[in-house]
């Protein structure tokens, strides 16, 4: 379908592209050539494409490993948008929808399979990957690969098994934030033939990093805002501060709002869309946001609370000025948030008995018998689980996300998935159907008008919609699909907005959690903590530089515009720097002034220029090319 192609014309084709950003040709040529290749590319440095162009030049499948639905999901509606057949697998499917879709990845002619480590595990994968034609597998956010990540995923340690089977498959791993150490593990984990690393800098000489110390952080919060303007993302770390934040933005006349994992899927959609058509200026988030969306025009990104670690910290500070132009990460400290942090951490580690316990109390919850319960998925109530058995909710969930990490389970956080019908007749015997039901007939001409690809495989439907078309209520219209469900013409999966819990692994009667394993996890977040809490500390090196010395990179420039550079400007002006401003700031106060008038006859005239200069990076001035002004 695509040969012919070459990779400048599938880009113009389906992303309407000139040409390449930095770095992506060189990693697609790399994976053309059949070479495992480790691509780092920053936020916002176009990773999909370069896994997505080498698949479509060449016949076959693309493997897709990723750790989260949601991505996935946007993903595959973002290729099927551009008229690529793309399909996913996740917990939250049911067998006979995965079924349908592992015949489709092996018969029909999709270019695209992205699935979760786990999956590949599963006995109906592996027997379904020997008839598929697979020319690549990509593995995104690869860090999880490595112990020494920020978000170590065992399960990814099951990808390399694909290598026995697809010996002459390349694979790519794909990732933003990677230490040397990180670097190093992925490629051994992924048992690439040669190592292969395609690196952008980590270098953004548009972003300013910012560390503000206040004991007031909402004030400090709302200075930064009315400074930079423009649109920003507020970063906090849990939900409860994320509305509360946005509550006290609208109360100062801003149009802010906020999101997190725990609103339904609509409530995030139309969230996020209303922040990116700029109808809401300020998103106040949760780390739930951010993964997938391409806003180029942020202004700002502020944190409220301290990260866990640098790697995550430049990932969301990352998401500020894609556009190219001056744009601003600033992270709000006050005295006690770092004792705060150490404490998080310190919970994020239940006691060993306590995390057997919920285990135990998961299996009776769900009824599954030793030995039972692998990939087998469960709408999951955590408020309902914790009261039953007296936990506290937060400890529950720590624990269940250390079960998670141990792959015993995968926890999806309220993954709502859309109602899906699939027409379980032949052709002949749907018509036969039609024919003997005439009363099903007005609907089934409907349903297959307004959705394609119902005999094919489950298609994502809208009750309200199809009421619509119908001229109907939707009541009736369910009613009728769960009526044809009966018949067994038709699957019909309602919507779901739970949680799931799959057990990736058999339930096991004791759970065995090594003790060396355990304090080895908690060493490493407690390096990344103190490493979060030395970039706050320090107000002598450049932050831009401490970062990409954190990530390998020895860069010599200071970047000139964060606020130790700042800081350090100033502090080299030997004159009286107050009254040198004061002095300043009256005569701008009458007007805009051309640099010659301010400069000529002053005996400081270089120490003047050096202060323009720091009140312009500063946004307290503002500099045409010719005049000053106040900003």
């Amino acid at each position: 379908m695509f040969a012919s192609s070459s990779i400048h014309d599938i880009l113009k084709t389906y992303w309407g592209f000139e040409q390449f950003r930095p770095k992506q040709e060189e990693i697609i040529q790399s994976v053309i050539e059949g070479k495992d290749t480790l691509a780092l590319l920053p936020t916002g440095g176009g990773k999909s494409i370069c896994f997505q162009i080498p698949s479509l030049l060449q016949d076959g499948l693309c493997l897709v490993v990723s750790p989260l639905i949601a991505l996935m999901q946007d993903q595959v509606q973002n290729l099927k948008s551009k008229g690529i057949k793309a399909l996913m697998l996740h917990s939250a499917m049911s067998k006979r929808e995965i079924d349908i879709t592992l015949d489709n990845a092996a018969y029909g002619d999709y270019k695209f399979l992205y699935l979760s480590p786990e999956r590949l595990e599963t006995e109906l994968f592996k027997a379904r990957l020997k008839k598929m034609t697979i020319n690549s597998v990509a593995v995104d956010e690869a860090h999880c690969i490595s112990q020494w990540g920020y978000d170590f995923r065992p399960s990814y340690l099951n990808i390399a098994k694909l290598k026995e089977q697809l010996k002459d498959v390349p694979f790519i791993a794909l990732t933003a934030t990677a230490t040397p150490l990180v670097v190093k593990d992925i490629q051994k984990r992924l048992l690439f033939k040669k190592p292969n690393v395609i690196q952008k800098s980590f270098l953004r000489k548009n972003l300013a990093y910012v560390v503000r110390k206040s004991e007031n952080t909402i004030a400090s919060m709302l200075k930064v805002i009315d400074g930079i303007g423009g649109s920003g993302i507020i970063y906090a770390t849990t939900r409860k501060r994320t509305k509360e934040i946005a509550h006290v933005l609208a109360q100062h006349g801003l149009k802010a709002d906020y999101y997190h994992a725990g609103l339904s899927s609509e409530e995030r959609q139309k969230k996020q869309q209303e922040w990116i058509t700029n109808r809401t200026q300020i998103i106040v988030a949760t780390n739930a946001f951010g993964m997938g969306i391409d806003k180029a025009d942020v202004r700002f990104v502020i944190h409220v609370d301290l990260p866990s670690s640098l790697e995550a910290y430049f990932q969301e500070a990352g998401r500020a000025g894609r556009d190219e132009r001056k744009a601003f990460a600033v992270l709000l400290v006050s005295p006690a948030m770092t004792s705060d942090l150490k404490q998080k951490t310190e919970l994020e580690f239940p006691e060993m008995v306590f995390i057997k316990k919920c285990y135990l109390s998961l299996s009776n919850y769900f009824q599954i018998p030793i030995y039972g319960g692998l990939n087998q998925s469960y709408d999951f109530d955590i408020r309902e689980f914790s009261n039953r058995y007296k936990f506290n909710m937060a400890s529950c969930y720590r624990a269940l996300h250390f079960l998670e990490k141990e792959a015993l389970i995968s926890l999806s956080e309220n993954f709502s998935t859309p109602t899906k019908v699939n027409i379980l007749l032949t052709k002949q015997d749907f018509y036969k159907f039609q024919v003997a039901h005439k009363i099903y007939d007005h609907f089934l001409k409907t349903l297959l008008r307004t959705y394609g690809g119902l005999m094919e495989g489950y298609v994502s439907i809208n009750e309200n919609e199809l009421a619509k078309n119908l001229k109907t209520s939707k009541t009736k219209v369910v009613e009728t699909l769960l009526r044809l469900k009966k018949l067994e013409v038709i699957d019909y999966l309602p919507k779901g907005t739970l949680p799931k819990i799959t057990y990736t692994r058999e339930r096991v009667e004791s759970v065995q959690i090594s003790k060396q394993h355990y304090e080895e996890r908690k060493k490493i977040a407690f390096e990344q903590v103190n490493s979060v809490i030395q970039y706050t500390e320090n107000e002598i090196v450049c932050r831009s530089n401490t970062l990409l010395y954190y990530f390998g990179e020895n860069e010599v420039e200071t970047c000139g515009v964060c606020d130790v550079c700042l800081l350090n400007k100033r502090n080299s002006i030997e004159v009286n720097m107050d009254s040198l401003e004061k002095e300043l700031l009256k005569k701008l106060k009458i007007g805009p002034q051309k640099v010659d008038e301010l400069l000529q006859g002053n005996k400081h005239s270089k120490e003047l220029a050096k202060l323009l200069n720091f009140l312009t990076d500063s946004r307290k001035l503002n500099f045409d090319g010719l005049t000053y002004s106040l900003n």
